[in-house]
């Protein structure tokens, strides 16, 4: 149902994982291991989902001008623009597929958190 609804904006989850998480930190940049450690699935091959969302101009990818040797990844306007459009399809998606009221999504979220914190 989900990957159904990006393959509406050309992305897959696993794309549109890492857009959010660069969005998370926007408009500063993060390198390919950062995005990595924040995926929501570990397996996945971030560098190529990185190749992928470059070639969609929806990342550009640079040097740091702190550590020559390091790639950092930062989210361009097009890749904001497909990222609010995919994410109102979402919300959509979800809040007919979903019915947690404030109390139990603040719980859930710490939940999780707490999840995030130990891997």
């Amino acid at each position: 149902m989900i990957s159904k609804d990006l393959k509406k904006f050309d992305l897959t989850h696993e794309q549109y994982n890492v857009l959010r998480i660069l969005k998370g930190k926007h408009p500063e940049q993060m390198c390919v291991r950062d995005i990595a450690s924040r995926m929501m699935e570990k397996s996945s091959n971030v560098p190529r989902i990185v190749d992928r969302l470059v070639a969609k101009n929806w990342v550009e990818r640079t040097t740091s001008a702190i550590d020559k040797r390091e790639t950092v990844i930062n989210l361009t306007a097009a890749g904001l623009q497909v990222l609010q459009d995919s994410t109102a399809a979402m919300d959509v998606l979800f809040s007919d597929l979903l019915t947690l009221n404030d109390t139990d999504a603040v719980q859930l979220n710490d939940l999780l958190e707490k999840l995030r914190i130990k891997e």
